[in-house]
């Protein structure tokens, strides 16, 4: 592919701390030599970067995130857009879309299209959307008026909460479809008409950021009150983490055994959870470190003797695919207690390099933070087990190879 050829990549946000593997891949793309331009629905609410994001260079077009408050960019998009060959047939998807969604955010949807479609440049040459559902809808809204090609990346809550009509046409529409987990790309095949409609690329860590951790094993045991063993969490505060059934775990661990909880990441929740520490008299205990640089996470990891993610279906239906911060608490050799939901046992192997307990079981989940607290060895090996298993699955250059070869330019 030209370099002067641009591959225009749709995002709901950015740069965005929750969003780590999506930055990375795009370093990935700019490392091997692709040009890129960045566009955004949403303008950053983290006052933070990430290292990568530092690194990226390619220009970032940020849409109007509402259109009242761009209402002259609106109309002038408007007006150039009737002139584009594949207006009339996006604007008749549009149509079709909303007599099914009727709602402001699927109007705006097809706003923000026309911006993209009439800004971007003339050499503009592919339209890659991560997430499915509303930068997807911008993403195929404006391809089609431009007559590109495009195509999605699909996680985790966009593939279970968007409706199979809406996930079906999308599918059928694009060059293809990636997803990071076997669950997600067997549910998405299932509503796609053409059998390769859907890969599966696990996201990789770029593994000379998260290298081989150079301390000696971990040796806490819980039996010392001044050292206590150090359970990490890091993902946003959101009901599908689990977070507070994890407080409750917590509180029911035996009085004898020593511990601390660092939580690191922001979250609607937050609030609640410190609430429920209060109420379960381990508020003294729990720490809430809020959204942390990269380097921050990456010294939490090394500094901990346990991952724990107890993750849920939410009641949405919103649920993980593979959480990132699971494999780079892998990476650096650290077990993980969490839940056989969506992707996570394809990492996680219950007893090899992690425990496996049912979702929303608080007296589970004690269960088996007290077995690996008290235990360093098996943490130790499970950890080097884990470590193990991510420099041979989930190593960024391999993702980024095959996301090369999709778009023409491996």
């Amino acid at each position: 592919m030209s370099g002067s050829r641009q591959i225009v990549v749709i995002l709901k946000g950015y740069p965005r701390l929750s969003e780590t593997f999506i930055a990375q891949e795009i370093l990935n793309l700019q490392k091997a030599g692709l040009n890129l331009q960045l566009v955004s629905l949403r303008h950053p609410t983290d006052t933070k970067r990430h290292p990568v994001h530092h690194e990226i260079t390619a220009p970032v077009l940020y849409l109007p995130e509402y259109v009242h408050e761009e209402i002259a960019r609106c109309w002038r998009a408007w007006r150039r857009a009737r002139r584009l060959a594949g207006y009339r047939k996006a604007r008749n998807i549009w149509l079709r879309d909303l007599w099914r969604d009727r709602t402001r955010n699927r109007v705006r949807r097809f706003v923000q299209a026309m911006v993209a479609a009439t800004e971007l440049g003339r050499h503009a040459d592919w339209l890659y959307g991560h997430f499915i559902h509303t930068p997807g809808s911008v993403t195929r809204y404006a391809g089609i008026m431009r007559g590109l090609p495009f195509s999605f990346s699909a996680h985790a809550k966009d593939i279970w909460t968007s409706p199979d009509w809406e996930l079906s046409e999308k599918l059928d529409d694009a060059q293809w479809t990636v997803t990071c987990t076997r669950g997600g790309a067997d549910h998405l095949s299932g509503l796609a008409s053409q059998n390769d409609a859907v890969r599966l690329v696990y996201h990789g860590l770029d593994l000379q950021r998260f290298p081989e951790p150079t301390g000696g094993p971990r040796k806490r045991k819980g039996d010392d009150e001044s050292d206590p063993v150090q359970f990490l969490s890091v993902g946003r505060a959101v009901e599908k983490k689990g977070l507070d059934t994890l407080l409750q775990a917590l509180a029911l661990l035996p009085g004898d055994l020593h511990w601390r909880w660092t939580h690191i990441a922001g979250g609607p929740l937050l609030g609640e959870l410190k609430a429920l520490g209060d109420k379960l008299g381990i508020s003294s205990r729990l720490e809430f470190l809020g959204s942390q640089a990269q380097s921050r996470v990456l010294q939490a990891y090394q500094e901990s003797d346990v991952f724990v993610l107890p993750c849920r279906v939410a009641t949405d239906g919103d649920r993980d695919g593979l959480p990132n911060v699971i494999v780079e608490a892998q990476s650096q050799k650290m077990p993980v207690v969490s839940t056989p939901i969506s992707g996570i046992p394809e990492l996680i192997e219950d007893g090899v390099n992690g425990l496996l307990v049912p979702t929303d079981n608080a007296e589970a989940l004690s269960s088996a933070l007290a077995s690996l607290a008290r235990d360093p060895a098996l943490r130790n090996r499970m950890g080097s087990e884990g470590m193990k298993r991510v420099h041979r699955d989930f190593d960024a250059a391999q993702e980024i190879e095959l996301l090369l070869d999709l778009l023409g330019a491996g």
